[in-house]
């Protein structure tokens, strides 16, 4: 976890212009969150205070929030405590992850009263308690602690507050040169560059050594004394920024992936590097993103889950049909067996379990063993024969329609997974919709309702010759595009044979480079978005239909031309958007 008593230090540093202000207004946004109002300074702010387990964090944010309709009780205790109170002090214990807010404020009498507001940002053991500081009484958690859960320390009303266990670690803001110089020594010894060529155990004599050093800081101490100085001076060179409060918070997206936050440069993570004036900027900008990737996650994992349950029933059926066919493929062979036995009924007796035969059919005529139901007349068993031959043959074309549309609904699985993957939160719920319309998930009244509300809006593009060029995200929005939207003497455009958008140039006329522009949409927003030379076919919308029954976003089409087009993320960076809906002007 990126949030270690380095980030919360600088938090802390932040809130310092909370000192002496009002807090105005307390809301409980979630069952982890509180959102306090603040007049400090000449100015409003809102002050996100969460014990979310996966993401605990508090500091200043611009965002904004849903209440609920009726307050949580925790959250009508705080307003009954602190709203209309004097913030007093903001601090950090040590260098631990945890910060105390004082607070005065006039109970309904009139007589001034204090409280202590304890944020405690520990992964899943993350709270905010309300305390009683004259009889360190807790009043309220946001989470209850009971005995059930924890031995050591209940956090329950009427319990006295009990703070997290002591780490016993160094906190290094309080040491003076000739201190650090000498703990070091104690913790790496005199071969500490010898000991570089280990940095997994150094990072763990860091974090287990020094208060508030989480992994990541660990790491790029390591990282900095391998590049030249020394472990000493790396760390002589944090404590500096941590006394001068001279942090860089940023946010790095490495190379491998990974989102990381720090108060501090990260130069061992390579990557993408955004930077921040604040602190508080920083998180709410790295879990804003988090939310929203962890909400998508959430709200497409029922819909991924019951896709792909649905592609591997289809694929097994597809299996099992191919298997029906290669069996039907020989009903001429039990056509041929019946014929022969008709020919030579006069030679054959009941009682029989095969029959002699001559094979008419082959040049050198062989004598061919037919097998023979002892119980049946020979004309019976000819006829058996024949009835074998004729399911078969009625099955070969029941089993080839079978295919085709086994492999229409393979093809249209894809298609939505491919769309699922890259999807909003409001085009999640038009494939929701969509899937309901084909019995794939229960409708809900509010999906009901939602659908007779508005057009879909798909992704408008412009091309630098300024024409529009729209892409549909989903099959609502590539069936609205191509069956709606679109006039006759437009350009339709589909990667050939991908799962993928539906993509129209919006004009009649057009140049060459809105033709690669939109060529480069209809392959990056494709199953293809990763390959090189990805196939796209063009052709007027006039030559494409969907036919009678077809799943939603399926289409044929003719009359088409194919380029081949490797997907550029830069090039589509750089088309112009637009966000107004498209109209059917």
């Amino acid at each position: 976890m990126s949030l270690d008593g380095v980030v919360v230090r600088a938090v802390v540093h932040e809130l310092q212009i909370l000192s002496s202000g009002r807090i105005n207004k307390i809301h409980q946004p979630s069952e982890h969150d509180i959102v306090m109002q603040i007049r400090a300074a000449g100015r409003n702010h809102k002050l996100l205070i969460s014990a979310n387990p996966g993401m605990p964090r508090m500091h200043l944010t611009s965002e904004t929030f849903v209440n609920p309709i009726e307050a949580p009780m925790f959250c009508m205790l705080m307003r009954k405590h602190c709203e209309n109170g004097i913030i007093e002090a903001v601090e950090q214990v040590g260098m631990e992850r945890i910060i105390r807010m004082h607070i005065r404020q006039r109970d309904e009498i009139g007589d001034m009263s204090r409280k202590l507001l304890i944020v405690e940002l520990m992964g899943r053991h993350s709270n905010i308690i309300l305390v009683d500081p004259a009889t360190n009484t807790v009043l309220d958690g946001i989470h209850h602690v009971t005995p059930a859960l924890s031995s050591y320390r209940i956090v329950m009303p009427g319990a006295s507050y009990t703070p997290p266990p002591e780490q016993n670690k160094t906190n290094l803001t309080g040491m003076s040169d000739a201190e650090l110089a000498l703990r070091c020594s104690e913790l790496f010894g005199q071969d500490a560059a010898t000991s570089l060529d280990q940095p997994d155990a150094l990072e763990r004599r860091l974090t287990n050594a020094f208060s508030g050093i989480g992994p990541l800081t660990a790491r790029e101490i390591v990282y900095r004394a391998a590049r030249g100085g020394g472990l000493s001076e790396a760390v002589l060179q944090l404590r500096d920024c941590l006394v001068r409060h001279a942090y860089e918070p940023c946010i790095v997206d490495t190379d491998g992936g990974k989102s990381l936050f720090a108060a501090i440069a990260l130069t061992h993570a390579p990557g993408q590097t955004q930077r921040f004036e604040t602190m508080s900027d920083c998180l709410t900008a790295y879990f804003s993103e988090k939310m929203q990737r962890d909400l998508l996650k959430q709200k497409s994992a029922d819909l991924m889950r019951l896709l792909m349950n649905e592609q591997n029933k289809n694929e097994k059926k597809l299996e099992k049909l191919y298997e029906t066919l290669e069996e039907a493929k020989e009903a001429d062979k039990y056509r041929k067996m019946g014929e022969l036995l008709t020919a030579s009924l006069h030679a054959v007796e009941r009682g029989q379990t095969s029959a002699e035969v001559i094979d008419y059919y082959e040049e050198d005529q062989p004598t061919i063993s037919i097998p023979l139901d002892p119980k049946l007349s020979p004309s019976e068993n000819a006829q058996r024969y024949f009835k074998r031959y004729n399911k078969l043959k009625n099955s070969l074309y029941a089993v080839q329609e079978q295919i085709k549309t086994t492999r229409e609904e393979i093809a249209y699985l894809q298609t939505v997974i491919h769309q699922l993957e890259h999807a909003t939160l409001e085009e999640i719920e038009e494939i929701r919709e969509e899937l309901a319309e084909q019995g794939y998930v229960r409708q809900k009244r509010a999906q009901q309702a939602r659908k007779k509300q508005g057009k879909p809006e798909p992704l408008c593009f412009f091309s630098k010759e300024g024409i529009a060029i729209y892409v549909g995200k989903n099959n609502t929005q590539n069936d609205y595009l191509t069956n709606r939207l679109a006039h006759p003497s437009d350009t339709w455009l589909h990667t050939k044979d991908i799962p993928g958008s539906h993509v129209i140039i919006r004009s009649s006329r057009y140049g060459d480079e809105t033709l690669y522009a939109a060529a480069q949409l209809a392959a990056y927003y494709s199953q293809a978005r990763n390959s090189s030379q990805v196939p796209v076919d063009y052709t007027l919308v006039k030559h494409v239909r969907k036919p009678n029954g077809a799943k939603p976003g399926f289409v044929i089409y003719e009359n088409q031309k194919t380029l081949y087009i490797t997907p550029d993320e830069s090039f589509i960076a750089q088309l112009a958007r637009s966000a107004d809906n498209p109209s059917s002007d």
